[in-house]
């Protein structure tokens, strides 16, 4: 039987290092590996490249990361709510690739799929495309420019799951299944974190979001604050 388990956070990052690049799961806070993210900042790992949705809040999730200096470049779709984010962007302290939402998913997804490149029609003709390649494609009668987009290459994929087994397979929850199986399909090593670990056998397949054979460590995560990015109150 396939055991992909570890004991804990530690052993699970003990060989990531200073310069890699990592993939996070997760959307705003939603669904974001908070065990995984604090052991990086306790290690000090440093001169990172984050590929994340966004880099979390100010003083949680990513935003953690920021703080510390540990990222040299972010790799997202937007600045989100996280001030320091913005400050470290504009200021030129951090190097930041934006990238249009849908095409930071496809390009996980094809990495996934063993896709060295896709083609889009985002971005074309904005500052996305700037030193890309474009093709003209005819697709359902219209001839139409697309750019050129590389599928995305890491050292390790990061993602968070509410429930999985020790063979690796993953149950996501409700929304906090956002980008994470995209990038656990995407990494050349993903780690996940889970809430809850059950053995082998235990998960109904029917249920199961991502298959084993995508991860490499499991770990059980010792707590969750899970955080609200935006708390919105009705008016009475």
């Amino acid at each position: 039987m396939i055991n992909r388990a570890v004991k804990n956070v530690e052993e699970a990052l003990k060989d990531i290092q200073d310069g890699m690049t990592l993939m996070f799961g997760g959307f705003g806070l939603c669904g974001i590996p908070e065990n995984c993210i604090a052991e990086l900042v306790k290690k000090g790992t440093k001169n990172l490249t984050c590929i994340s949705n966004n880099a979390g809040v100010d003083n949680f999730g990513l935003g953690l990361l920021l703080q510390t200096k540990q990222i040299k470049k972010m790799i997202s779709s937007y600045v989100g709510e996280n001030e320091e984010f913005e400050r470290q962007m504009l200021s030129g302290e951090l190097e930041v690739e934006l990238i249009p939402q849908g095409t930071l998913a496809t390009r996980c997804m094809a990495a996934g799929y063993g896709m060295p490149v896709i083609y889009t029609p985002a971005g074309v003709g904005t500052e996305v495309a700037i030193g890309k390649e474009t093709r003209k494609f005819n697709y359902n009668g219209e001839e139409k420019e697309y750019l050129m987009e590389k599928a995305f290459e890491s050292d390790f994929a990061i993602v968070k799951a509410w429930k999985g087994d020790t063979a690796g397979n993953l149950i996501y929850k409700n929304t906090a299944r956002n980008f994470n199986p995209m990038m656990a399909m995407a990494g050349k090593i993903t780690i996940a974190e889970v809430e809850i670990l059950v053995p082998a056998g235990e998960l109904d397949p029917d249920q199961v979001h991502t298959p084993g054979i995508y991860v490499h460590r499991i770990f059980q995560g010792a707590f969750y604050e899970k955080r609200i990015e935006q708390v919105t109150i009705r008016k009475k």
